[in-house]
């Protein structure tokens, strides 16, 4: 393959140029100084002698970091490279032009500064001791693209270890727009949360986040399904994640195969692959919400959910209603940093998710349950909406 693409000269065939080669040569992003160093008191006052000053201010009062450096306006997007959006495990080199496009999406859509970390190990205990070195450099840590179960783990550890924000975008910026869209499809259909029996499936870190997000929004009934089935309490096989699961979600106590928890749900969501047959989707209750997100082949084709379903949403750009974390994470890490917090709480969460549909409040339409990653009202919305709950919640220092 590489040396197809060497060959090719940036996807060189027949005289077209393969644009995602194109726009990826020389990577996309660099670092851009703020202040101008053009003559000697100019660089007098950004580097020696001057910065002295401002390094003896901070060595006396710690705190000043924040106001006299980037650390409280920049982020590190940290991954190890094994689970690598629709890729899988393709190591940290083949990992920096994701981790890239995650920090121009801080940029673009936040405002916020973002520095692609890729680490050479795959061990818990060293990314969270190499994490953990470099954080005095960030105002927070955005996890990225590790596998389960190792991202709970380390998320978890480094939250205990850190007082900067720590957030695994992949379970909690899917979660946050999944319950965003869910509360107005169902205030659509004249609905509340507590009225519907969702089915989730898939029980790796997309699936645990949002099962958990939706007991605390108060969801009347979740089962999350792994390859075995119902994830319930009666199964030997469980992992410790997954038996925490077991613990706040299925309280009807199903058991058996996804297909026999979709009998007569409300609420079907897919974080997994894979195919639901069409006779499954028929068997769930009239009006049903289907947010199939699988990327690119979503688990209930979009046609065949529009047969049963009043509210349909995906993972591609190509179908309306699309679950984007980019409508999560900027805002979430901005209003973070804006009251310089030092952890992102679960009431934070639910104030974004709360934001974000409120965004589209009076808009809304079967195709328009959620807002688009280019409308300009959400990145301020959640911003605004994390920051006062960080107050509220006391994890606020400004």
């Amino acid at each position: 393959m590489a040396a197809e693409i060497v060959n090719q000269k940036d996807g060189l065939e027949e005289g077209v140029i393969d644009p995602a080669f194109a726009l990826h040569r020389g990577g996309k992003m660099a670092v851009q100084a703020t202040v101008p160093v053009r003559d000697k008191d100019d660089l007098s006052l950004a580097y020696t002698p001057g910065v002295a000053k401002v390094c003896s201010a901070i060595a006396e009062q710690p705190e000043l970091v924040d106001d006299y450096t980037w650390k409280s306006q920049v982020v590190a997007v940290v991954t190890d490279g094994s689970a690598v959006l629709g890729l899988g495990d393709i190591g940290p080199e083949a990992s920096l032009p994701v981790m890239e496009g995650k920090a121009i999406l801080f940029k673009q859509f936040g405002g916020v500064d973002a520095v692609p970390l890729a680490l050479s190990t795959k061990d818990a205990d060293e990314i969270v001791d190499t994490v953990a070195r470099l954080a005095p450099s960030f105002g927070g840590v955005n996890l990225e693209d590790i596998s389960a179960p190792r991202c709970f783990e380390i998320e978890a550890r480094l939250k205990e270890k850190l007082d900067i924000p720590v957030f695994h975008d992949d379970q909690h910026g899917t979660a946050i727009v999944t319950l965003a869209a869910l509360r107005n499809a169902a205030k659509l259909n004249g609905r509340g949360l507590g009225e519907l029996r969702a089915v989730i499936s898939g029980a790796g870190a997309a699936g645990v986040a949002i099962a958990r997000i939706l007991v605390e929004a108060g969801i009347g009934d979740v089962a999350v399904c792994d390859r075995k089935g119902v994830v319930s309490r009666d199964r030997d096989d469980l992992t410790e994640v997954k038996r925490e699961l077991a613990g706040f979600t299925n309280k009807g106590d199903r058991t058996g195969s996804l297909e026999d928890a979709l009998e007569g749900a409300d609420v079907f969501i897919g974080v997994s692959g894979g195919t639901i047959p069409e006779e499954s989707v028929a068997k769930m209750a009239e009006g049903s919400f289907i947010f199939a997100m699988a990327n690119p082949n979503p688990e209930i084709h979009p046609d065949i959910a529009a047969k049963y379903a009043s509210v349909v949403a995906t993972g591609r750009s190509d179908y309306p209603n699309q679950i984007n974390n980019v409508l999560a994470f900027p805002g979430v890490f901005a209003g973070a940093l804006q009251v310089r917090a030092t952890d992102i709480t679960e009431g934070m969460k639910l104030a974004a998710a709360e934001a974000l549909a409120a965004v589209v409040a009076d808009e809304l339409s079967a195709d328009r349950v959620i807002p688009s990653p280019f409308d300009d009202r959400v990145a301020p919305a959640v911003t605004s909406a994390v920051a006062a709950a960080a107050r509220a919640e006391g994890v606020a220092r400004r």
